[in-house]
């Protein structure tokens, strides 16, 4: 981790949302979820913000040796967001516990605030933590 990995980070980012990333393309293998209405799913949702917390802090890392996996997400998702529209997460770090990141979170579709919340990410050596993947993986 670089010195410069400090709260008060902030990062905005867009993405316009297509029919692969609605609610119907979630699980395509269940009939309840392709049943369901065409607007931007809550998984992908969260895989957004992500995105947006990972973007804004890859600068600040020894990147791509150190990395960040997710860790917990407690957000909301407040409005429904049909394809076509952009939406615009906008993120801020706002501690740093050691190798855990704490991030506030929203997300905003040009016509409605569709996300609020907060993200912990974990900052992670790569190629240890695919070790211990592989290590369980071999049930070792």
């Amino acid at each position: 981790m670089k010195e410069s990995l400090k709260p008060g980070i902030r990062y905005q980012h867009t993405f316009t949302v297509p029919p692969s990333k609605t609610v119907p393309a979630l699980y395509p293998e269940s009939e309840e979820f392709v049943a369901m209405p065409e607007v931007f799913a809550t998984g992908f949702l969260v895989g957004f913000l992500e995105w947006a917390c990972i973007k804004a802090i890859n600068p600040h890392l020894d990147w791509p040796r150190e990395q960040t996996v997710g860790t917990h997400i407690d957000v909301s998702h407040e409005a429904a967001t049909p394809p076509g529209l952009t939406v615009t997460a906008t993120v801020e770090l706002i501690a740093v516990e050691g190798r855990k990141l704490v991030f506030a979170v929203e997300a905003h579709d040009g016509v409605d605030l569709i996300s609020r919340g907060r993200h912990e990410r974990f900052v992670i050596d790569k190629a240890k933590f695919d070790a211990r993947v592989g290590a369980k993986r071999a049930g070792t």
